[in-house]
């Protein structure tokens, strides 16, 4: 597979440019207010603690993402929206790091009760045995579900709070800006893990949610192009070392982590399918043309997930393919290619130039 030759930034740049003019034709119009999410925290969002990527999120590692899987499915499974997710997200982050640990504030610093009594502090949110048994304090679900209950009913006003102050009323910390530092983070971690844009502010964690940061997985940018699947992206385009030969080459394309096994892929524009089957390499690939010279290859699906065949007309945004882990892969991924005159090209600014950003 060929690198790039002579000027990629020039190729990207000029190809959405002749695809928006005129060689696409009649385009699917996005929603300029990116979705249900925009601006209020938006319905539940989500991903399976076991499909959570071995990645780095906001210098969280993967057990610390697992645990925070852990938190946003209890969020989901109580009907809370994406900015009560983020807040306990949030609330982890500030207790433990996002750690179950087994100890606390006396263990570490001698800290009692303003009674005088050691203080009993266990699991991600540092909860004392008045939450619940030891066993249950250390169950990430459990606790995470506890602490949500304990925010619902003390803080039923949240909407117009601060994230922190939240934070502060249900775990009563003493300090109620304690948790300012990690809402950053917490966004951070919630969007990459579930692939959604929430629409929250990442900036002053401001209680209105902040501007719309962007498009859903799936949805159809202004320009005609749809992202075609869930982040957080797990490797960029560019020179590596293989991870199963151990050599270095040219990765030809984004991966995308978030969807896990068996999550959608979406075509990235309107297209026909022009191969559909298993490459020499043994990877599951779907091949686009989109006309103009623009091609999009998608990787590692398995035979059950690949859910167009050669011939077949698709529109943007439309379910294509299942994530899956066939031929040189690790896990469960998808592996997302732009070709251009048949080069490749670095997916993620040629995207960027279609209004979609690959999650990071």
């Amino acid at each position: 597979m060929a690198a790039p030759k002579g000027s990629a930034a020039h190729a990207i740049a000029a190809v959405p440019l002749l695809i928006v003019g005129s060689l696409f034709g009649l385009l699917l119009v996005g929603d300029d207010d990116c979705g249900p999410s925009a601006g209020n925290g938006g319905s539940s969002v989500s991903i399976d603690p076991a499909s959570v990527p071995e990645t780095e999120i906001a210098g969280y590692g993967h057990e610390q993402l697992v645990n925070a899987a852990y938190v946003m499915q209890a969020g989901k499974d109580l009907g809370l929206n994406a900015r009560d997710q983020t807040i306990g997200v949030m609330s982890a982050m500030g207790e433990s790091s996002l750690r179950n640990i087994d100890y606390g504030d006396w263990e570490t610093g001698g800290v009692t009760n303003p009674d005088g009594t050691r203080t009993t502090s266990i699991g991600l949110f540092q909860q004392q045995d008045g939450w619940g048994t030891r066993e249950e304090r250390l169950d990430p679900y459990i606790s995470s579900t506890k602490f949500f209950n304990a925010m619902t009913t003390k803080v039923p006003d949240r909407e117009s709070l601060e994230p922190t102050i939240v934070a502060h009323r249900t775990q009563v910390n003493a300090d109620p800006y304690h948790y300012t530092k990690f809402w950053d983070g917490a966004v951070q971690i919630v969007e990459g893990l579930s692939g959604v844009r929430t629409g929250l502010d990442s900036g002053d964690g401001s209680a209105s949610g902040g501007t719309c940061a962007g498009l859903l997985p799936g949805e159809v940018s202004a320009e005609g192009w749809a992202s075609p699947g869930a982040g957080p992206v797990s490797s960029p385009y560019g020179i590596r070392i293989h991870p199963i030969y151990g050599t270095q080459r040219l990765h030809a394309g984004t991966d995308l982590a978030g969807g896990g096994c068996d999550g959608p892929i979406w075509a990235a524009q309107d297209g026909v399918v022009t191969f559909r089957g298993f490459d020499d390499s043994g990877n599951g690939t779907i091949s686009i043309d989109h006309g103009g010279g623009v091609t999009t290859r998608y990787l590692h699906m398995y035979d059950s997930g690949m859910l167009v065949q050669t011939g077949d007309k698709v529109k943007a945004g439309q379910q294509i393919a299942r994530v899956g882990s066939s031929g040189e892969s690790t896990g469960c991924h998808l592996h997302f290619e732009v070709r251009v005159n048949g080069e490749n090209v670095d997916p993620a600014p040629f995207m960027a130039e279609v209004g979609i950003q690959l999650r990071q």
